[in-house]
């Protein structure tokens, strides 16, 4: 095979179809911050892990060490812009976001499909990323809500009937 540019690859990757999550945190001040991330992953049931990464330079990986929680919400279908308003950090993210205070004390922005309560447990430099692991400590979930699809670099729907 031929080598590939970074761009080939980024569009290679887009032909893997993934939801679409924002993960809340708080930072020393708890303050709250949120981040769309696509790279959410299962990892074990038996103890209940999941996975997802971030740039390794992010200003937020602070918030998300070892020891530290996070609220990990899935995307309905409808939340496109959701996605879109934390895809990039700003200051006072969750202004005119309808969201509440979970009893972790973590934000919960409002509509989602499925939140998971998650502690990291490990983190493992990946490239230009690192991969946090986290144990998932609570979880609710709409079993009939349509996820938000993130493939071929755009936002998409599935029709489950």
């Amino acid at each position: 095979m031929a080598p590939f540019t970074s761009q080939e690859l980024r569009k290679g990757f887009s032909s893997f179809a993934t939801g679409v999550t924002v993960i809340t945190c708080l930072d020393t001040q708890n303050h709250p911050h949120g981040i769309t991330i696509s790279s959410f992953n299962t990892v074990s049931l038996e103890p209940p892990l999941i996975l997802w990464s971030l740039k390794k330079h992010s200003r937020l990986m602070p918030n998300f060490e070892v020891g530290h929680k996070q609220l990990i919400h899935v995307l309905e279908r409808s939340q496109e812009a959701m996605a879109m308003h934390f895809a990039t950090v700003k200051e006072n993210q969750f202004v005119n976001i309808p969201h509440q205070i979970a009893a972790s004390g973590l934000t919960q922005i409002e509509g989602c499909i499925a939140y998971y309560e998650c502690e990291t447990v490990s983190v493992h430099t990946g490239g230009d990323h690192n991969i946090i692991v986290a144990k998932v400590l609570n979880l609710k979930h709409d079993p009939e809500g349509q996820p938000l699809i993130f493939a071929h670099s755009k936002f998409v729907g599935l029709d489950f009937t």
